[in-house]
């Protein structure tokens, strides 16, 4: 038996809020005990309360979360300062067990080593999956997944987001069981008979000509090609200034490409260009382009990615993880983007998610694990 059931409430009163959640749930779960749970809420809720109150209800859940950028479930759909919560209830055939690795600023790598050593300590089972939604901010994201992949068996898939607080990029908060952090990496791990299938899609698609990264530290590009990284952009954008409307490109070696968007910030002494995350030397990059149309279609074809992949059967669930970035550029057209990977699964399953300072998934399953910007990403979860 794999039961998920899904509560969303958008009461900005966090006691009443959390009272709506646990109404929900308790109708759906039907006399049921969940296991494990995922809570993601906007930043102006009392998440100390929030995370008390759920865990009084279940004292003995395997919880983690994180603060959002919006939120979308099958629900309420797309809401902004609302808090979701899915709820997993499993029999022996599958384990989930959650981790929590603080002080991520330091030590990121360390930090979810860390997070992934105290979650499997429950497990008998081999790991199938591992859900994380760690700290953003101030915080080497790349190191994270190092850190993980690390201490995962090979071929595990990590998908997730980076906490978010609604595009202030001042705190975020991560949470695991009733403690409340900041600069942490939660995670939670399921093991043993369980089914999972990804997509991941954008929208973007590269121009021009490709370039190599010849000089860059962490997520700073200095030169592209030699010369200059603003030049590069501005060869395309003429004075317009960097801005996550053209991300860049950055190809794998099976000439795959994630998306860097970036920051917004720039030097024009030294042609440097802030971004989002790591570039790294050497990394084949190319300018890339998008419109709203494209963008929205691109949650399509994430979801029919996951289900081709899914294969036969019905999924128990799906999880979403769109980026914040995408959230501003979309504007009053963002809720189209939940109903289209909602309709493109064929069928009505639990869902939810968040909008997110940054995307976490393999580009197909069984391949190492990037960090993405601009993406969105849908997982399905079952039982074999």
């Amino acid at each position: 038996m794999f039961k998920i059931v899904v509560s969303h409430s958008n009461d900005p009163d966090t006691r009443s809020a959390t009272e709506d959640l646990l109404l929900q749930c308790d109708k759906q779960l039907d006399g049921q005990m969940p296991t494990a749970g995922l809570l993601f809420a906007a930043i102006d809720f009392d998440h100390q309360s929030l995370l008390n109150d759920i865990m009084d209800a279940w004292p003995d859940l395997q919880l983690i979360g994180c603060t959002t950028d919006g939120e979308v479930s099958s629900v309420l759909a797309f809401q902004q300062d609302s808090v979701t919560l899915m709820l997993f209830c499993a029999d022996n055939s599958i384990q989930i067990s959650a981790g929590i690795g603080s002080d991520a600023s330091s030590d990121a790598a360390a930090s979810a080593r860390s997070a992934i050593t105290q979650a499997t300590q429950a497990l008998t089972k081999p790991v199938r999956l591992c859900i994380t939604v760690p700290e953003c901010l101030g915080v080497n994201s790349n190191a994270i997944l190092d850190g993980l992949a690390d201490a995962l068996p090979n071929g595990v898939p990590v998908v997730g987001g980076l906490a978010a607080d609604r595009w202030q990029f001042d705190t975020t908060y991560q949470f695991h069981g009733r403690s409340l952090y900041s600069s942490a990496v939660p995670v939670l791990l399921f093991a043993g008979a369980l089914r999972c299938a990804h997509g991941v899609a954008s929208g973007w698609q590269p121009i021009g000509n490709p370039g190599i990264v010849t000089r860059s530290k962490a997520n700073t590009v200095y030169e592209i090609d030699g010369e200059p990284a603003l030049s590069y952009y501005r060869e395309y954008l003429g004075k317009h200034e960097p801005s996550s409307n053209y991300p860049l490109a950055v190809f794998t070696e099976d000439d795959q490409f994630y998306l860097r968007a970036p920051s917004g910030e720039f030097d024009t002494e030294t042609g440097s260009v802030n971004f989002f995350a790591e570039v790294p030397v050497g990394a084949k990059v190319q300018m890339s382009e998008s419109n709203r149309d494209d963008i929205l279609a691109a949650s399509r074809e994430s979801m029919l990615q996951a289900v081709a992949a899914y294969g036969p059967g019905e999924p128990v669930a799906a999880l979403y993880f769109s980026c914040a970035s995408r959230r501003q550029l979309l504007g009053t057209r963002t809720h189209e983007e939940f109903e289209q990977a909602r309709d493109s699964i064929g069928i009505s399953v639990p869902s939810c998610g968040f909008y997110t300072n940054g995307e976490i998934s393999p580009m197909e399953l069984g391949a190492a694990t990037h960090f993405h910007n601009e993406t969105f990403i849908s997982l399905l979860i079952g039982s074999e």
